[in-house]
């Protein structure tokens, strides 16, 4: 069966679906040889080029939909290759043959946190696209004080040099002194725009980390630098945030199957440091 092609471009993860029809437009696509247009459809047979570059592809009901969380530590760049020579999200990603890992959103150098990779291009585009309204939650070490004034301004919206901002949600989570660490929630996603949005009331971020996109939750046994891969009915849930149908030949299969079941019948000790030892501490102080 054909499909339209600007679809089977975003699938594959080159761009979202304008921006592959941008492409067509440019005349940087060709199918057979021959420059693409518009409307034009593609098969599983043809052959399919970008920029001169072949294209590979697979039907879309034979594409597995798969998953990734990985706990991004702090240092690493979200990017397949860096100039400076410097460790990339994707080097510690299990390889998979005739796909491709697909990173949705990003995070900058100096921030950790939960960071997701599908198989799925459409899907990646539709959980970044602002449209959408996915919502990114973080866990947010702040020096200085955060006054009444300040969180009415965070919370009814700034304006940033790319446009106004604000915090959909904005919480306490404890800390000592100046450096105090609050949850909030943004929808969009933009460059920095967390870091940005306590900038903009002279404040200072010293730590961020990212602990939910979307329904997806970072693990608690989850530690830096590891993976886990999500099972068919967390994929779903994700998929229906975005109005994606399920998929047959999503989800869990084989070692990765083994190795999320291992890791749940002896999970890795709970992750230590900032706000969750803050979080624990206030705990059994309140069971005293």
């Amino acid at each position: 069966m054909s499909e339209k092609l600007q679809k089977v471009l975003a699938r594959v993860g080159l761009g979202s679906r304008r921006h592959m029809e941008q492409a067509i437009i440019d005349g940087r696509v060709s199918v057979n040889g021959k420059l693409a247009t518009l409307g034009d459809r593609i098969e599983g047979t043809d052959e399919l080029r970008v920029d001169g570059r072949l294209v590979q592809f697979t039907a879309e009901s034979e594409v597995r939909r798969r998953v990734l969380i990985y706990y991004k530590p702090e240092g690493e760049i979200c990017s397949r290759q860096d100039p400076e020579g410097r460790p990339t999200v994707f080097d510690r990603l299990p390889p998979i043959k005739g796909e491709r890992w697909v990173m949705v959103g990003r995070l900058d150098v100096n921030s950790s946190g939960l960071l997701l990779f599908t198989t799925d291009g459409e899907l990646a585009n539709r959980l970044m696209h602002p449209s959408s309204e996915i919502e990114r939650e973080y866990a947010v070490r702040v020096m200085g004080e955060i006054t009444k004034e300040i969180r009415e301004n965070l919370s009814t919206g700034v304006e940033l040099d790319d446009g106004p901002a604000k915090f959909e949600r904005m919480s306490e989570l404890g800390g000592e002194g100046f450096n105090r660490w609050w949850q909030v929630v943004v929808k969009e996603g933009r460059n920095r725009e967390v870091r940005r949005l306590f900038e903009s009331q002279d404040l200072k971020v010293s730590r961020l980390l990212r602990t939910r996109y979307g329904s997806v939750s970072l693990p608690r046994t989850l530690k830096t630098g590891r993976w886990i891969e999500l099972d068919k009915r967390e994929i779903d849930t994700l998929s229906e945030l975005v109005k994606l149908r399920p998929r047959q030949g999503t989800g869990l299969y084989g070692l990765a199957k083994r190795r999320v079941e291992k890791m749940q019948e002896n999970p890795l000790p709970a992750r230590r440091g900032g706000f969750l030892r803050q979080q624990k501490r206030d705990g059994q102080t309140r069971d005293k």
